[in-house]
């Protein structure tokens, strides 16, 4: 199998911590001495025999640096943020000239938190089989342990055998509101839309020739086009999601419910959770001092110290690019904000 590990992004929604030239793929989290983006190549390397990272131009020599294993020719560049639909069409033309066009390719976030390469390991062979099998695309969905409303759904249909732990895909749900989202997670027959599929080149370009003629006229051109050509090409295009410019139009899907944890780290309240905690239920790095302080994130990079006293439920972020202090629920506006500065 290959796999393309996607470490885009904007860099606003952890910001002060990530930064437009520095995205949240790039930062250790819960103390870990790697990365994001290292642990998921980490991941990556026990299902793949070749590995290749797409970044975009901003950031690229920060993922060069957090990955010597790799070499050179393992890295594509995205001249410019364009969504996931160009940039998956981006890495499948490269790809595919290296390939044969029948290996399975995984596509996955360098921006994930997983903790169970096992699991993972475990779903993504499945995953591997069944689409070298059955010759379909096949997501790997996450099973939701709360009612989450930022996230899409996966709604689950018949198993595709009794001897298999696949089903057939029966319907996209988008972002649901807090009571259809519990119900969601009652009825037991929903996934979270995590953004992982597998196939083959073969299986990827015959779903966007039937389903996203769009997407297969850009792969074909970005295959035609010489190196100088690419950059060109790719500013022109229309800035598009994966799920909405393909995924959600295929009429055949598949599905393995993933057997391992995941976590989107996508607000600092998503990092207090994966970050280890003393007995007041806080988290601080860095050169603080807390007093009376409960259930909090605390994290200064700098050498000032920063002191906290007297608050329960906040997150506290000192980095050259800024200060953040806000309560924990509120502080996925962050991303906003960063947007505005």
């Amino acid at each position: 199998m290959i796999v393309i590990i996607i470490a885009g992004g904007s860099g606003t929604r952890l910001w002060p911590l990530s930064t437009p030239d520095y995205p949240k793929h790039l930062l250790r989290v819960n103390g870990d001495d790697r990365s994001l983006l290292q642990n998921t190549y980490d991941r990556a390397r026990q299902v793949a025999d070749a590995v290749y990272v797409v970044s975009e131009a901003s950031h690229i020599e920060h993922v060069k640096k957090q990955l010597p294993e790799l070499p050179p020719d393992a890295f594509i560049v995205e001249p410019a943020r364009r969504g996931t639909a160009n940039c998956i069409a981006l890495a499948l033309a490269y790809v595919g000239k290296r390939h044969n066009a029948d290996e399975p390719i995984a596509a996955i976030h360098a921006d994930h938190y997983v903790r169970d390469t096992a699991g993972f390991q475990h779903s993504f062979k499945i995953a591997a089989d069944t689409t070298a099998r059955e010759k379909r695309l096949v997501l790997v969905g996450v099973e939701p342990d709360y009612p989450a409303t930022g996230f899409g759904y996966i709604q689950k249909g018949a198993l595709l055998g009794q001897d298999a732990f696949v089903f057939n895909v029966h319907s996209f749900k988008e972002k649901p509101d807090a009571a259809t989202a519990q119900s969601y997670v009652q009825s037991g027959n929903y996934l979270w839309n995590c953004g992982y599929f597998v196939a083959s080149l073969n299986t990827f370009k015959r779903e966007m020739d039937a389903a996203a003629p769009a997407l297969h006229d850009v792969y074909e051109k970005l295959v035609q086009a010489g190196e100088d050509e690419i950059g060109q090409l790719y500013v022109s295009l229309k800035s598009e999601a994966i799920d909405y410019a393909l995924i959600e139009k295929v009429e055949d899907l598949l599905v393995v419910p993933a057997s391992f944890d995941w976590m989107d780290v996508g607000t600092f309240a998503d990092l207090y959770k994966a970050a280890p905690h003393d007995g007041q239920g806080n988290y601080h790095s860095g050169r603080t001092e807390l007093e009376q302080v409960t259930n909090s994130f605390v994290q200064n990079v700098e050498e000032k110290p920063v002191v906290v006293i007297g608050f329960d439920n906040i997150v506290v972020v000192n980095t050259p690019a800024g200060i953040l202090v806000a309560p924990k629920d509120l502080s996925s506006k962050a991303g906003d904000i960063s947007k505005r500065l």
